[in-house]
């Protein structure tokens, strides 16, 4: 990566689950390196959604490097998450058909909420998970999978925590790190940002800055990725062996399907 800057410029990792980002620097300047970024950074950067992009080089092996304009800012807090503006910005990148039909056009299809189930239920499997919690819950998905009927596909950011979302100083918003980004409903987002971040209450305050009416169908689409999304995450800690964080994801898991048996009634 050196070779690629230049003697003048100071390279420091940026951490990362991947290594494969850098901070440069020269003097006052500084800009944000990466190698293999996502390949639709280039709309992304278009779109505002990520700082801008400022070059991208393809190296002999087939790598492409990709640098950033470095944005002085902070990750916003949890309690900040139920703002209108990232209700906004999510809301744009879901609607932008130019993401969609790039990441389309490079032979991605849509995640269905089968192919999701069917991921959770294999992976389960294959690490020989025996937790009572998790079948219980891929019995659920798998019986109410049939009731879920997904109106649109979009760009979905797959991992829409807090800390991927960054502040500027001078007020601005992005959404950063969109390495596992799919095409699937959009639902797929919402339902993590709005049962961790969101009192059940200001949902429908929330939706309508997003753009969306919280409809009953909406709220059984919400309610079935969010049991998908504990399951994944308790898969997670389970690959890992982080035993001890398990229990919020068993606790959030449990309190959903107690709703949804309430509702049933």
């Amino acid at each position: 990566m050196k070779h690629l800057m230049g003697e003048e410029w100071k390279l420091h990792p940026a951490g990362g689950a991947t290594g494969e980002a850098y901070v440069a620097q020269q003097g006052d300047e500084k800009i944000f390196i990466k190698r293999n970024s996502s390949p639709f950074l280039a709309v992304l950067s278009a779109e505002g959604i990520v700082p801008k992009l400022l070059w991208t080089k393809r190296l002999e092996n087939g790598d492409v490097i990709t640098a950033q304009r470095w944005v002085n800012g902070r990750e916003l807090k949890s309690s900040e998450m139920k703002a209108g503006r990232v209700a906004n910005l999510l809301s744009r990148i879901h609607r932008s058909v130019e993401l969609r039909d790039m990441f389309m056009r490079m032979g991605n299809r849509p995640l269905t909420p089968r192919d999701l189930y069917y991921d959770l239920k294999g992976r389960t499997a294959r690490i020989g998970i025996q937790d009572p919690y998790i079948q219980h819950a891929l019995e659920w998905l798998d019986y109410q999978v049939s009731f879920i009927q997904t109106p649109e596909h979009v760009v979905c950011h797959a991992d829409v925590n807090h800390n991927n979302w960054i502040e500027s100083e001078e007020n601005g918003l992005f959404l950063i790190d969109w390495d596992g980004a799919i095409v699937a409903d959009p639902a797929l987002d919402l339902a993590p940002l709005l049962y961790i971040y969101v009192p059940k209450s200001d949902w429908g305050e929330w939706l309508a800055h997003y753009g969306e009416p919280l409809t009953n169908e909406l709220e059984k689409r919400l309610q079935w990725y969010m049991v998908a999304q504990c399951v994944e995450g308790m898969i997670w800690r389970f690959e890992r062996q982080e035993y001890h964080e398990i229990t919020k994801w068993s606790d959030l898991l449990s309190e959903i399907l107690k709703e949804s048996e309430h509702h049933s009634l």
